[in-house]
Parts: structure tokens; C-alpha cells; sequence
């Protein structure tokens, strides 16, 4: 199963907006989705501060990768699942 990490904050409402975007997608496709608020961890922070929300695709097999940041790239999402 494809899994997504999506790299959020809590008060951020573009992480919401991404969240809820990406679930419009789960009528066509399955995945799971782990939301990780990078204010808990500082690597995180430092890593994905200014870019949240930031959304990790994972399909089995396969080494995980940046889908987009900001919003939804709709066209790089189903390009991912295509691939």
C-alpha cells in the first residue's frame, strides 16, 4: 500500500487544506497518511520549517519522495501514482 507522510503544523491552515485535498483522492486510490507536526521534533524543524506542509509519498519497494510542497501539485500526485 502507498503510504504518505505529510509534514504539517498544527496551526497551519495550508496543512489542512493538503490534508483534506489528498483524502479526495483515497475514492481511487489506497494509502495511508501520517501526519507529523514538525514542531515535536527539531530535525524536522530544521529540515522542513518554511516548506510545511511537505507531502512524502512511499510505494512498496521504493525509496520515499517529495511530492510537493506548499499545495498540492495536483499533476505530481497522479504522476506519482502513475509511476
Amino acid at each position: 500500500m502507498i503510504a504518505f507522510t505529510l509534514y504539517s503544523r498544527s496551526y497551519c491552515h495550508l496543512c489542512d487544506d493538503m490534508r483534506e485535498q489528498l483524502q479526495a483522492y483515497s475514492l481511487h486510490h489506497q494509502f495511508s497518511v501520517d501526519v507529523i507536526d514538525v514542531d515535536a521534533d527539531a530535525e524536522l524543524l530544521h529540515l522542513y520549517d518554511e516548506l510545511v506542509p511537505v507531502l512524502i509519498g512511499q510505494k512498496p519497494g521504493h525509496p520515499a519522495q517529495e511530492i510537493c510542497h506548499y499545495f498540492l501539485d495536483q499533476d505530481a500526485l497522479k504522476a506519482f501514482f502513475q509511476a
